[in-house]
């Protein structure tokens, strides 16, 4: 069953919290590795399962976009109320609702994996129209070079919440100037979901004072359950550890 995680933290992370969002049509199994890792290094966790995720794709058609970001928020504001700091981080689209959480609060830091905010399929500006047409398209997920492992995402891409993204990722381009926290992106040299053009937005648009991006040379785009996985869980924690005083 795909459920959500939390962990209280312990030691001397135990005041400082990371919000972990899964990605679009996913679930949080693509993030349990990273988050577990966090856990066990002491950092108070959150991982929300996003409406419409976890059931069925129809289900997912029928969710708006602004469903997903309040069930993220409120794991970041859960957090708030009890650490002293909150970093925020996501993989796809779960990259773009961290990045609009933290536009809009004052977060330590970012941290993404393959953060989705543009297409590389043209087709999906119009998804707008073809949702009434076309129900769903085959699934984008287990895009990875690890062979054997399952990301949990549904075996069909509702085009009704393609349109849902769409408009998700627009919003949140616009609000990309106000993101001012210190960010790190991590950027799969091979991503058969997310194109380049995504990471270039946000070299040109983002507020931080602040952006690494580290090559993933070894995953492709669910990098978080792919050959990288331990960079990304180990390079995270020493941005968490150098940036929680960021505020």
């Amino acid at each position: 069953m795909v459920q959500s995680f939390r962990s209280q933290g312990h030691g001397e992370l135990a005041r400082i919290g990371v919000a972990v969002c899964h990605g679009f049509t996913g679930s949080p199994v693509s993030m349990q590795g990273w988050s577990d890792y966090l856990a066990d290094a002491g950092f108070a966790v959150n991982m929300p399962l996003l409406a419409g995720h976890g059931t069925t794709w129809q289900e997912l058609s029928k969710t708006p976009w602004e469903d997903w970001y309040r069930d993220f928020e409120a794991a970041y504001l859960e957090l708030a109320a009890r650490c002293d700091t909150v970093f925020v981080a996501g993989m796809s689209m779960g990259g773009a609702l961290a990045l609009r959480v933290a536009a809009l609060h004052p977060v330590a830091g970012v941290a993404v994996v393959n953060p989705g905010l543009t297409f590389s399929d043209p087709k999906a500006k119009y998804a707008g129209m073809l949702k009434f047409v076309v129900k769903s398209v085959p699934a984008i997920g287990n895009d990875m070079k690890a062979q054997g492992i399952s990301e949990g995402a549904y075996p069909r891409t509702p085009i009704a919440a393609v349109h849902q993204l769409a408009q998700l990722f627009e919003n949140t381009i616009e609000l990309l100037p106000r993101v001012t926290a210190p960010t790190l992106v991590f950027r799969s040299t091979v991503d058969h979901v997310v194109p380049d053009s995504s990471v270039e937005v946000i070299k040109g648009k983002l507020g931080a004072a602040e952006l690494q991006i580290i090559p993933l040379e070894n995953s492709y785009h669910v990098a978080t359950m792919d050959h990288d996985a331990p960079l990304i869980f180990s390079q995270s924690v020493d941005f968490f550890r150098r940036n929680h005083h960021a505020i």
